[in-house]
């Protein structure tokens, strides 16, 4: 065997089919569009959300609510996963860093911490955002909330 006597298996390929070669063909004529109108002809294509002339549905729905340009999508942390975490591998001072190694962020979101739980450990929190509660909770063993 060698590379110029190499084909398909008989019957596994299909010969391309001509369209608009002549009666001859089998597939000349209209070329297998039909008769006139638009879809008939060379350029069409049709408008996103088109329905044939029927008022679209994106026209007949009403317009509402707003996408504030400002808003900030922050990764919430609970105040009982740094407890887990500062407990697991014995830490004083959880950041960013930290929490990426852990594998609960990948370090490009904002990280929030949430006041869920309880917080026994005295740690040192650099994060994005606190809610007052888990900022209250962080001082109240001794700690400290740091905003990055």
């Amino acid at each position: 065997m060698k590379l110029n006597n190499l084909k398909p298996a008989e019957g596994s390929t299909h010969s391309r089919r001509r369209i608009g070669r002549g009666p001859g063909s089998g597939l000349g004529g209209t070329s297998t569009r039909g008769h006139k109108g638009a879809k008939a002809r060379s350029g069409y294509k049709r408008k996103i959300g088109f329905e044939g002339g029927q008022m679209p549905l994106q026209r007949r729905l009403p317009k509402f609510g707003f996408k504030n340009i400002n808003h900030k999508e922050y990764f919430a942390v609970n105040l009982s996963t740094l407890q887990k975490l500062a407990e697991a591998k014995n830490l004083t001072k959880i950041g960013v860093e930290e929490l990426v190694a852990a594998g609960l962020t990948n370090g490009k979101d904002l990280v929030k911490i949430l006041g869920n739980g309880e917080l026994k450990a005295k740690l040192e929190v650099q994060a994005n955002a606190f809610s007052k509660k888990a900022e209250e909770a962080i001082k109240a063993v001794g700690g400290n909330a740091t905003i990055i």
